[in-house]
């Protein structure tokens, strides 16, 4: 690590350091007063004072009118401060609690976010990761939940985005089984090898890992020579990917490790979805205190005597009605 990224990383954590304060909120403070702090906090960018002001809320009127929306507005705080395990059980609770509620689909949806970028926290975003050679399982977490959302909800806002992202890490655990494969093949596993890349092909169709797990299989069968395995694979490679790397003038000539290039595919057909890894989610379309609004004013308009209604109204009325001043409908 050279000593630009040694000073980020001590920088990082002294700002953690110093931050760690936890705010007093005002004991006198009302429901609609915490609720409305807590969008002034978010709106500010300073989540960690939204997540004590909401825990507060929540805490204080556990059945209150902002009890839902501050669950919610909690589980994007949370996701917001890096916090993933507390996003992560923050949206179970939620969809536990209220599985039919409105806006579930985005507890599903911050969910899969946290899982997303669980690997990825204030020291790995500044810093070089190749996600293909880590543990995957926060991408197999994070796909789950974006499928929950997306078979539970197919026509949810947040659906695009789960589906582009869904494509991403598809393509990360492949690409991670390749680096798995030839890991095998360096130690001289190559009946593991072999298998490695049979289930690349068997379980990752129209990822270009096809052609990765294709020529692993071509690579282990013929160093355990079997090689009517071995020719049928190298010519499924040979029809289907002519330019694989390991191919030199349509010859197999396998490379134990990958090159760094080898992987730039998983880049390539990301959808833009790396370049959104640091993107902000985002909040709820409309928070609860401005659906109130709309709703005591749609209240209101209801409950006016219909004689002084206007617009949508006034151009309903026949024509006998408006000479007869409403006598007749």
């Amino acid at each position: 690590m050279s000593l630009k990224h040694l000073l980020l990383v001590g920088a990082l954590a002294l700002l953690a350091a110093c931050s760690s304060n936890t705010p007093v909120i005002d004991e006198s403070l009302s429901e609609s007063e915490l609720y409305r702090k807590a969008q002034v906090d978010l709106d500010a960018k300073n989540y960690g004072a939204a997540v004590e002001t909401l825990r507060a809320l929540e805490a204080r009127y556990p059945f209150g009118r902002y009890a839902d929306q501050a669950q919610l507005e909690l589980i994007y705080a949370y996701y917001q401060n890096v916090e993933a395990e507390a996003a992560t059980a923050s949206a179970d609770r939620f969809i536990r609690l209220h599985p039919t509620h409105p806006n579930v689909d985005y507890a599903y949806y911050i969910r899969g976010l946290a899982s997303f970028n669980r690997d990825r926290g204030i020291i790995e975003r500044f810093l070089p990761l190749d996600m293909t050679r880590r543990d995957p399982g926060a991408a197999r977490d994070s796909f789950n939940d974006f499928a929950q959302l997306i078979n539970r909800y197919p026509n949810s806002q947040y659906a695009p985005d789960a589906r582009a992202r869904m494509v991403y890490l598809r393509n990360l655990l492949a690409a991670y089984d390749v680096n798995v494969g030839h890991y095998y093949l360096k130690r001289g596993a190559y009946l593991a090898a072999a298998n490695r890349g049979r289930y690349i092909v068997e379980n990752f169709q129209q990822t270009p890992a096809v052609g990765d797990g294709l020529a692993l299989m071509v690579a282990g069968y013929n160093r355990l020579a079997m090689y009517d395995l071995a020719d049928s694979a190298l010519q499924t490679l040979q029809l289907n990917y002519p330019d694989h790397p390991a191919l030199v003038d349509g010859k197999f000539k396998h490379h134990i490790e990958p090159a760094e290039a080898d992987l730039d595919w998983l880049e390539a057909t990301s959808v833009g979805v790396i370049d959104a890894v640091t993107a902000p989610p985002p909040r709820m379309a409309k928070t609860q205190m401005e659906r109130e609004m709309e709703r005591q004013y749609q209240d209101a308009v209801d409950a006016l005597p219909r004689e002084i209604r206007v617009g949508g109204q006034e151009a309903g009325r026949t024509f006998w009605n408006k000479i007869t001043f409403g006598l007749i409908d």
